[in-house]
């Protein structure tokens, strides 16, 4: 019979082989603090229009797990930090959890985690002691319903339960926490799942009293007399970022444990701020979120671990203007609600940027009211300012004449002419946006990659109202969908005899 630790050590190195063939992905996270917040579809579209494969979802809402149903994303679902309580004292509130928000959307909802609350050691630390009780029931329950394989459990932790982050090779975690922290980490290890870590090198820059530039924080290049380097191990750390969480693996080293992946759930930059928030800066939030992508998809870990890409979930896809706090905590969105972008975003590690490489259209809805369809068609054609001569009599769009196709190619029309300035696919509630392109035989719909060949005059008329700037962009991500299965590892272990 093979040791324990021997065969921990085999899972761990067969992961980290499948990680490197399959690479790093950037994911996103959706927060829901939005006043107005887009429709679960609308949001599935704009993740769809920029290729992005991976979300976490900060609780389960129902909406968007369907909206996601064959999608084939993979979703992060999370469990709200005051369910935690409940669920850590019962195994049927965490079974009866699981039967609701994740086995009865699964498999057409490509749920593959599970996030227990959100830094719950630092911000609600009376539930730290059922913490360790509500992963271990929620896994059971997942092992009961055979999805143990298919979805990992595991819980995000901030920087600050890691007191002293730098040097890297002595960092540790709060000592006050040991106990739990290391039930977590038994955990992890034991459902070969993933540490959960919300890094965010602007709050290590604006409170680290000028210790380190910024340009470190931005992954920008450093000159030799400013390198930072770690005096016991002579690693050089080209960003804060990778700092961070090789400060995590050491911390996870320190309990003499190993073979634990970093996942970092959190990372960005905020792009605005106030008076007291000089570093909360458009510039500054693009450049950052640039290249941490970049970082993230050459596929290599932080010096202690050069082998073990570093998967990071992007701060965040909307402003959540509704959260409490100042300026800069309201405004880490890269994308605005209408689905542009706030800045360009690099579309891969080459550096290609695109301002609107991906369209998304905006046509009406199946069920929505003839009575407001005609106002909103008239306000489009009119005040909205939209070409509307293709459908009239005679013209490319007039058939099917009927209010349905009219709207739709009226909507777009403004939609793709405003939207770069803020302008929503809504009227009303009639309308919704679509990655897929609604032209058809000789009426090509403006934006579509056919619309050259197709061009009408517009009248001169009133401009429609419009919202904040704007911009798109593609978010890169893995193309690879799906990690092969714990259990068809077991299998090429079997079959090579490494039970025997």
């Amino acid at each position: 019979m093979m040791p324990e630790k021997w065969l921990g050590s085999v899972f761990f190195l067969a992961i980290v082989m499948f990680t490197n063939v399959l690479g790093a992905y950037v994911g996103v996270n959706i927060g829901t603090d939005v006043s107005d917040m887009p429709s679960a579809s609308d949001v599935v579209a704009i993740l769809k229009a920029n290729q992005i494969t991976h979300v976490r979802l900060y609780n389960a809402d129902s909406h968007m797990l369907k909206a996601l149903s064959d999608s084939r994303i993979e979703v992060m679902v999370g469990v709200l930090n005051e369910e935690v309580l409940g669920i850590g004292e019962s195994a049927s509130a965490a079974a009866a959890w699981i039967n609701k928000n994740v086995a009865a959307y699964l498999p057409s909802t490509n749920i593959t985690a599970i996030s227990v609350g959100s830094q719950v050691l630092t911000s609600v630390p009376n539930a730290a002691s059922v913490l360790v009780s509500a992963m271990n029931y929620l896994h059971k329950a997942l092992v009961a319903t055979n999805l143990n394989f298919q979805v990992k459990v595991s819980t995000p932790h901030s920087m600050d339960i890691i007191p002293k982050p730098f040097p890297p090779s002595t960092a540790t975690f709060d000592s006050k926490w040991n106990s739990t922290i290391y039930q977590i980490l038994q955990f992890l290890k034991n459902t070969n799942s993933y540490y959960m870590l919300n890094a965010y090198p602007y709050y290590g820059y604006t409170t680290g009293d000028g210790i380190f530039p910024i340009d470190y924080a931005l992954f920008r290049p450093l000159p030799s007399v400013k390198q930072i380097v770690d005096p016991n191990t002579l690693f050089h750390y080209s960003s804060m970022f990778d700092a961070m969480v090789d400060a995590a693996y050491y911390s996870i080293e320190a309990f003499n444990l190993s073979g634990i992946p970093v996942v970092v759930t959190e990372s960005g930059w905020p792009w605005l701020g106030g008076a007291k928030e000089p570093d909360a800066t458009l510039e500054n939030a693009e450049t950052y979120n640039n290249n941490l992508i970049r970082r993230v998809l050459n596929n290599s870990g932080p010096p202690s671990q050069a082998n073990i890409p570093i998967s990071t979930y992007i701060y965040e896809l909307f402003n959540e203007d509704k959260r409490p706090g100042s300026i800069a905590e309201k405004n880490w969105g890269v994308f605005f609600p209408n689905g542009t972008s706030v800045y360009p975003l690099s579309l891969s590690s080459s550096g290609q940027i695109t301002g609107n490489s991906s369209v998304v259209f905006c046509v009406v809805k199946d069920d929505a009211d003839t009575d407001k369809l005609q106002n909103g068609l008239n306000w489009a054609c009119g005040q909205g300012q939209a070409n509307c001569s293709a459908i009239q009599l005679g013209h490319s769009c007039y058939l099917p004449n009927n209010i349905k196709s009219h709207a739709s190619y009226a909507y777009n029309d403004y939609y793709q002419k405003k939207r770069s300035a803020g302008g929503t696919c809504n009227f009303d509630g009639t309308a919704v946006t679509t990655a897929i392109d609604p032209s058809y035989g000789s009426c090509i719909y403006t934006g579509s990659t056919n619309s050259s060949t197709s061009r009408e005059i517009s009248p001169n008329v009133a401009f429609g109202p419009i919202s904040p700037l704007g911009g798109s962009s593609n978010l890169p991500v893995s193309r690879i969908q799906f990690v092969i299965p714990a259990a068809f590892l077991v299998l090429i272990m079997l079959q090579l005899g490494i039970y025997a």
